[in-house]
């Protein structure tokens, strides 16, 4: 072998056989009900062969990136957690929680992961997106996120705390799961632990979305989750990861408090002027009325903070002349701006704003989605001519606006960040 061959080459070198062989031997760390002590579910960590180059997640994942084949082994350590723990049977608890890599989601499900998702087995599937590469990806998490509802699955969020982006993302994705960051733990005085708590609470109390607290070592680290607002704990005080039989006799609660599915109300038909009248007659209106309650919007944009969404589609490229300087600006002070619409100049350079031309059909939408904000204003052409409006302010409504115009905006900047965030799996040990 050449001395001077890079090691992740190397290690590169061994993906095809990883492949060929199906070699992904995930092992599986329980998740706790803190007040009760039960087992709710495991969490499946990806391995590679024993001894080798690609053992653990991060380097496996490098690798299959660096050989091009990131989709194939995302999707290999996918199905192989389902289908060990589907023949494990009564070993497994009712939830297994499987890891989803950001960057991958928007490729084609392969036959044999569609196959063990959609087998008969025991638990629910719990698919866990790690925050990192959310913003670049949102649109794909989306789709795939209403594919897992209607197949009676559910979501959960990771390593939220670790980037603003996923405190600001939670009222669009709305998973079932928030997994609050280890780090959170270590320093739960600093402002932005604080912060993140209290938002992640005010969501879960909202939706009736579970957290939980990750890194739990020691009894002082189980104290501080509860003061975080955590009901579930992960960690090496209750266990590391290994095989399934290791929980062979440990309590388990059976019907953990989890969210039923929500097949046909994730992402549902129609258009977002469609959802926003459910309940609210529509008002006519001219152009002015648009303009003026466009304003009213970015005004509740301006005030909401860093962690606000705003979301965008117009099929007139006069709309979107008006409303792109007040946005461009914007995007230096919230956390994502998305667009769609006829004369897009683009990608802001500024922010994880996203832009694609031209917008299909003929209404006008704007969302404005934050921690404590939530308003969307929809128009288009009336049945007897001229323009109808409607806006709302009910937030469930809203946040399912929001998922509808950003499965329209898309996401531009997949391929830029696919690359250089390889791995979301490197710190799932617990």
């Amino acid at each position: 072998m050449d001395a001077k061959a890079d090691p992740l080459d190397v290690a590169a070198a061994t993906i095809p056989r990883v492949l060929g062989d199906r070699a992904v031997f995930p092992v599986f760390q329980p998740i706790m009900e803190l007040s009760t002590g039960n087992v709710v579910g495991v969490e499946a960590l990806a391995r590679g062969p024993a001894g080798s180059a690609v053992e653990y997640p991060s380097a496996l994942l490098a690798a299959a990136s660096r050989a091009g084949l990131l989709p194939q082994v995302d999707q290999l350590c996918f199905t192989r957690a389902v289908e060990i723990a589907r023949d494990a049977a009564e070993l497994v608890p009712s939830l297994l929680f499987a890891n989803a890599e950001p960057a991958v989601v928007n490729e084609p499900i392969s036959p044999d992961l569609l196959a063990a998702v959609r087998s008969e087995k025991r638990f629910r599937i719990v698919m866990e997106y790690t925050e990192r590469g959310l913003a670049s990806h949102i649109s794909s998490l989306v789709g795939l996120a209403s594919l897992a509802y209607e197949d009676g699955n559910a979501i959960a969020m990771d390593d939220v705390g670790v980037e603003p982006m996923s405190l600001a993302l939670l009222p669009v994705l709305e998973p079932d799961v928030v997994k609050l960051d280890m780090q959170l733990l270590r320093h739960p005085h600093l402002s932005s632990s604080v912060e993140t708590a209290a938002i992640v609470a005010s969501y879960a109390e909202r939706t009736g979305a579970v957290v939980v607290a990750e890194g739990i070592e020691t009894e002082d680290d189980l104290a501080t989750a509860r003061v975080l607002g955590a009901q579930w704990g992960q960690g090496w005080l209750f266990g590391q990861p290994g095989p399934l039989t290791a929980l062979a006799g440990r309590p388990v609660q059976n019907t953990p408090r989890l969210r039923p599915p929500r097949r046909g109300t994730y992402l549902p038909p129609g258009t977002p002027f469609d959802i926003a009248a459910m309940g609210n007659p529509s008002r006519p209106c001219d152009q002015a009325t648009i303009d003026e309650l466009t304003e009213y919007l970015l005004s509740v944009a301006g005030s909401s903070g860093s962690r606000t969404v705003i979301l965008g589609v117009y099929p007139d490229q006069a709309v979107g002349e008006a409303w792109l300087p007040r946005l461009t600006a914007m995007a230096d002070t919230v956390a994502f701006v998305g667009l769609t619409g006829a004369g897009l100049p683009g990608r802001n350079a500024h922010g994880p704003s996203v832009a694609k031309d031209p917008a299909a059909g003929t209404e006008t939408a704007l969302a404005v989605i934050g921690p404590y904000a939530a308003v969307a204003l929809c128009a288009g052409p009336a049945p007897g001519g001229g323009m109808e409006f409607v806006l709302t302010h009910e937030a469930n409504r809203v946040h399912v606006i929001a998922r509808m115009l950003m499965r329209l905006v898309g996401a531009t900047a997949d391929a830029r960040d696919s690359a250089a965030s390889p791995s979301g799996h490197d710190n799932r040990d617990g």
